[in-house]
């Protein structure tokens, strides 16, 4: 951070909980990160027939991280300039869903806490990575992270809201966090077997959401994912024309025809067309 010595204490404190650049705000969002993996896998396996102890030393655990996200939402709303855009700000938002629940003792909704995965995100944009999806290369792009994020959550949280609402009036189906995923998985993608039925009204409503949402989220996604491969698939292709057959689309690299299996010919065009795309790029 340039010119740390003119930031004050709170300011300071403001900018390493949202900096993802530096060594220490990074370390602080990969703390937080680990939490929030860590909280979601105590849910799902206290949803199991667990020992005691075991679910004793989960619930210790659990209080911890409770105790942390508390301190951390009250830093982060004693430290933010803008008070009341922080509190109605959605990040702020899924942050009070997954530490209210708890403290006044309403239902357990720690499945929230999934959505604070889109915070820490932003770090992968910082980070040298290479992606090999098809033999297709996707670098310094979020998009296809994003999307598999987008759809894990959404399906996450269906299953922990139907698991509260269905587990203790039709326990005899909805036993754990896995019925309740699979219950999720079949009623989004409406193939919809019907050997899972929520009893309560409550229940039907948030199936129809489901439904709702699998009509309309997973279309979506799917062709924004379809859009980038295409993306990426004509950013190595160019111009070149085969004498033979007519194929005018081949990789960047490609010496013969991928159809009819001819020797390629770089024509004047093509070399302009390719030097053109190069400079597009840069």
């Amino acid at each position: 951070m340039n010119n740390e010595q003119q930031f004050t204490f709170k300011e300071k404190i403001a900018y390493y909980l949202e900096d993802t650049e530096t060594s220490l705000g990074q370390t602080i969002n990969l703390v937080i990160l680990g939490l929030i993996f860590l909280s979601l896998g105590i849910f799902v396996a206290e949803t199991y027939a667990i020992p005691q102890p075991v679910e004793s030393l989960l619930n210790y655990i659990d209080l911890g991280i409770l105790i942390i996200f508390t301190v951390e939402y009250l830093i982060r709303l004693w430290s933010a300039q803008d008070k009341s855009k922080f509190l109605f700000s959605i990040f702020s938002i899924f942050d009070l869903l997954a530490i209210i629940p708890l403290l006044v003792g309403i239902i357990d909704i720690r499945f929230f806490r999934i959505f604070r995965w889109f915070r820490v995100l932003r770090m992968i944009r910082f980070i040298e990575f290479e992606t090999t999806l098809f033999k297709l290369q996707i670098k310094n792009e979020l998009v296809l992270t994003r999307i598999l994020l987008i759809l894990f959550s959404v399906t996450f949280v269906y299953s922990g809201l139907i698991y509260q609402i269905e587990h203790h009036q039709n326990s005899h189906v909805f036993r754990n966090f896995f019925d309740a995923l699979y219950f999720c998985v079949v009623t989004m993608t409406t193939v919809g077997f019907g050997d899972v039925i929520p009893l309560s009204s409550l229940g039907r409503g948030v199936t129809i959401m489901m439904i709702i949402s699998g009509v309309i989220l997973i279309p979506w996604q799917i062709a924004e994912l379809t859009q980038q491969l295409m993306k990426t698939v004509k950013n190595h292709q160019n111009n070149l024309s085969c004498y033979e057959c007519g194929l005018d689309s081949h990789d960047n690299d490609a010496l013969f025809c991928k159809r009819c299996g001819k020797k390629l010919v770089l024509t004047h065009s093509s070399l302009l067309f390719n030097v053109s795309k190069s400079q597009n790029n840069l």
